[in-house]
């Protein structure tokens, strides 16, 4: 047998089912080809790597963020070492590609999306020839590779993913994703989009994540913006993207009725009715809004300004539920202006919004954004070490010794703002607010499958990333291993092998 092609996404927690497909690795295994036989795809959020497997003279692409870059690493030494070629890409390669080359003994790095390079990097590392860097620079909307989809494991992940845009016009400072992908929306065409979920349907997917950027890169503010300027390009581009947004929904509109589509999207979105009447008739139940701060001093904070506080925000959050899209809040805790106050005040303001899901984390400064920058140019933090390592390369700390917060706070202790992060998330996937927010579904079935979901997103995402105590991260992986084995046949749904695109897209079966 010839030398294959691995694609790994490392994990230091496996769970054994996960939510939502990690697309990069699919993508990357359809822009891979079959020159070399169907790529080995390896999800640690499922299982560890299995060494074994990888033979002297293959090719081994590691995907990372900063979060998982430290076993990204120890990754691609271990298959160095075996003789494979070593190849990084994601996010955080794209940031520090040498940092990939020394720490993860890359003999290459792509910078970038990896659509179009990723089949050049592999038959050059194969041809003996690798490069040091390629530049996978920011591919049109027409040139994403669709999802190789057939080589999913079967009844492992909960939702599918699709990706319609890349790029948000946004400049959140807590984000990189301005930065990385650009501010310029890329938008995928519908009948793309609607062939990889119709291929998902067939399959038995019902739930799947349209896995953009934002969602809503077109604002009505932006439009009366566009409308005041006496040259009209500017205008003719924003009202052919949205356009676009609402072809797409249209297609939507037109598959099964059990399909259920999530998205994330900036909280503007609230004040367009006809957007969002759109989204309902396409089955977009579910986004992730990024609420970030419940006061104006702290959305001041993250550069978010165009986001509002208090009832405003309360008021604002409540229109998507009226038009039937059900929110997961997500919030910042650990902002300078935040008090002991904050948290129990977030969680307050949640339940009035009536989000169906929140999520609260702890302000980290990542590599690419704002405030990072501004956070690793004070000298005490330059000069701050952890394990030997300066926490201003906080992702090569040990995880048992890597802080959960990184910044000294005006009036609290970090240890008060882990603990009342940690408070919050119990406060609201308590038994009692599950279950009395579990109305949103009407069968019983439906509601203990609702419980089951947000204690496991408790589990996976409060239990293991916030608490400090080894034994109680292993504790809830576990608990998160069982509960999402439990819920997984909530998701699962009969095959539709006879489905076909909706019409005016496409009339037969691909």
């Amino acid at each position: 047998m010839g030398p294959r092609v691995h694609l790994i996404n490392p994990s230091d927690i496996s769970f054994g089912v996960a939510v939502i497909t990690p697309r990069w690795l699919y993508v990357l295994a359809a822009a891979t080809g079959t020159e070399w036989g169907d790529p080995i795809i390896v999800d640690e959020t499922l299982e560890t790597m299995d060494f074994d497997s990888i033979a002297k003279g293959d090719v081994v692409g590691i995907g990372i963020h900063t979060g998982n870059a430290m076993r990204g690493y120890e990754i691609g030494k271990r298959a160095r070492a075996r003789g494979a070629w070593v190849v990084f890409g994601g996010i955080h390669a794209t940031l520090y590609p040498d940092e990939a080359k020394a720490s993860g003994q890359a003999h290459a790095v792509v910078r970038g999306d990896g659509d179009l390079v990723w089949k050049n990097v592999v038959g050059d590392c194969l041809a003996g020839r690798p490069q040091a860097v390629y530049e996978g620079g920011r591919v049109g909307g027409s040139d994403f590779a669709s999802a190789r989809w057939d080589l999913l494991p079967e009844r492992s992940y909960m939702w599918a993913s699709v990706q319609t845009v890349r790029g948000c016009p946004k400049h959140c400072s807590f984000c990189s994703v301005w930065r990385t992908d650009g501010q310029e929306p890329r938008q995928r065409a519908a009948d793309r989009v609607i062939r990889e979920v119709v291929e998902l349907r067939r399959q038995g997917f019902r739930f799947i994540a349209l896995a953009d950027d934002n969602f809503y890169p077109v604002t009505l503010d932006d439009l009366a913006q566009a409308r005041r300027r006496s040259d009209t390009t500017k205008l003719r581009e924003l009202e052919a993207l949205r356009e676009e947004r609402f072809e797409l929904m249209a297609g939507l509109a037109q598959l099964p009725d059990d399909l259920v589509f999530y998205t994330q999207i900036t909280m503007e979105a609230a004040e367009d009715p006809e957007f969002l009447k759109a989204m309902k008739k396409a089955h977009i139940l579910g986004a992730l809004v990024g609420v970030e701060s419940v006061t104006k001093e702290g959305l001041k904070d993250v550069y978010k300004g165009f986001n509002l506080s208090g009832e405003d925000l309360v008021a604002r959050l409540r229109a998507f539920r009226r038009h039937g899209v059900h929110v997961l809040g997500s919030f910042i805790f650990g902002l300078p202006s935040d008090n002991k106050d904050t948290f129990d005040a977030t969680v307050a303001l949640a339940k009035r919004a009536d989000l169906t899901f929140a999520q609260f984390v702890l302000l980290t400064p990542f590599p690419g954004t704002v405030d990072f920058e501004k956070w690793s140019a004070k000298p005490e933090n330059r000069d701050t070490l952890v394990d030997g390592v300066p926490i201003t390369q906080h992702w090569m700390i040990p995880q048992e010794s890597r802080p959960k917060l990184y910044t000294e706070h005006p009036t609290m202790t970090l240890e008060q703002i882990r603990v009342g992060t940690q408070q919050a998330w119990d406060q609201f996937y308590s038994w009692s607010e599950v279950w009395r927010r579990s109305t949103v579904v009407k069968s019983l079935r439906a509601r203990v499958a609702f419980v089951l979901i947000s204690k496991m997103y408790r589990q996976m995402y409060a239990g293991t990333g916030i608490a400090t105590d080894s034994a109680r991260v292993q504790r809830s992986a576990r608990w998160a291993r069982w509960l999402g084995m439990a819920c997984r046949r909530f998701f699962l749904a009969k095959p539709m092998p006879e489905l076909t695109m909706p019409v005016g897209l496409e009339l037969v079966k691909e």
